[in-house]
């Protein structure tokens, strides 16, 4: 009787409202000393291409310089897993700013070994292959570096370089696959690497989840042996984004338009691709492929408020979009529609853990990843 009176009483200083409060006062004076934050997290997930997943990761924040009082906290979520269908995978994404905001880094690294399907470059091929073990699948092997770095030379004007380096391997194809001439063309050439310049314009509030401003990027990054890289093809991108407040802070329309466009001899590992979890969201990630594709999506973010008249952590979101691929821009074809709606919950300040249900042409997914979708 003794223990469990002891135990209770710990239990209640433990989770008293006292506790609570110098928890949060203190969560905030590392936010405003600018220190390292982590915040680990796991969950499930289901997409079409991994089926269904565990995966894990962290939330990590801080300042590149703690006594610089006009950069935001850049961050870094780290996420890895593995699937039911054998595949493992790793991904990050980094968001730093430096030097009073003079200087920005952003870099992808990506990691996936997984059991895969490949469909062909084109809509048909996409739509009206059947996906089986004779037809679609091989295992795939990709991994990619992919850093920019951005100078900004007049406020909110950014300009600089950006560096791809990916490899795309397949093995064990099925016969479908080892007769496609771009598998045939490309498989034995893997590897690539490309530089390239950068241009933006960005005035939002807080990159990685805006509640407003304007972001638009236009790129041109051109891949060959000059960096060892074993084919030579190039890739230009246009991305224009806009943010609203809808009569409350936390309330947000968000609107992206994207084009990626491929020119010359584009590997099939590196033509455009819809259904990644920051576009499509609900499609096969790689089955509609080809050298250029073009997508606009509107999106409503809600965060919940407290009754103290405070923003909570909880928010919920829907959006609508639809996309389309093409050989070249005056080729085009079907468009894909997409829509969908997420729950969202701030693991740190204006950094968000995601959960999206996505809805495609005969497909779904679900899933779990740390930030917005753009």
């Amino acid at each position: 009787m003794l223990f469990l009176s002891i135990s209770e009483a710990q239990s209640q200083k433990l989770f008293s409202e006292e506790w609570f409060a110098a928890k949060k006062e203190k969560k905030a004076k590392k936010e405003a000393e600018g220190r390292l934050m982590i915040t680990p997290l796991a969950g499930p997930a289901y997409t079409p291409e991994l089926e269904f997943t565990i995966a894990a990761g962290v939330m990590t924040s801080f300042k590149t310089d703690r006594a610089d009082t006009v950069i935001q906290r850049s961050s870094m979520p780290i996420m890895f897993g593995a699937s039911s269908t054998g595949a493992i995978f790793f991904n990050s994404k980094l968001t730093s700013f430096w030097k009073e905001d003079k200087l920005r880094i952003y870099s992808d690294f990506n990691f996936k070994d997984m059991p895969d399907h490949y469909w062909g470059v084109g809509y048909d091929e996409a739509r009206y292959t059947d996906k089986s073990d004779s037809s679609t699948a091989y295992n795939r092997l990709w991994w990619q570096i992919y850093p920019k770095f951005l100078w900004q030379f007049k406020p909110s004007y950014f300009i600089g370089t950006v560096v791809d380096v990916n490899y795309t391997k397949g093995t064990d194809a099925s016969i479908g696959v080892a007769s496609d001439e771009y598998y045939q063309d490309f498989n034995g050439n893997p590897f690539n690497a490309g530089i390239g310049i950068i241009a933006q314009f960005d005035n939002r509030d807080i990159p990685v989840n805006a509640y407003k401003g304007v972001f638009v990027e236009g790129m041109a990054v051109w891949y060959g042996e000059y960096l060892g890289g074993e084919n030579e093809y190039a890739i230009y991108g246009a991305d224009i984004r806009k943010y609203w407040k809808v009569k409350k802070e936390g309330r947000t329309l968000a609107l992206q338009g994207r084009g990626r466009f491929g020119v010359g001899d584009v590997p099939y590992g590196e033509m455009s691709q819809l259904g990644t979890p920051f576009d499509l969201r609900g499609y096969t990630w790689g089955r509609y492929r080809n050298n250029t594709m073009l997508y606009g999506i509107t999106e409503y973010r809600h965060m919940f408020y407290k009754s103290d008249g405070n923003i909570s952590k909880h928010g919920v979101v829907g959006w609508v979009g639809a996309g389309t691929i093409g050989e070249d821009v005056s080729q085009f074809e079907e468009y894909l529609p997409n829509f969908g709606i997420g729950y969202r919950l701030e693991v740190q300040p204006r950094m968000n853990l995601r959960l999206d249900f996505g809805i495609g042409t005969e497909t779904t997914g679900f899933y779990f990843n740390f930030n917005e979708a753009f």
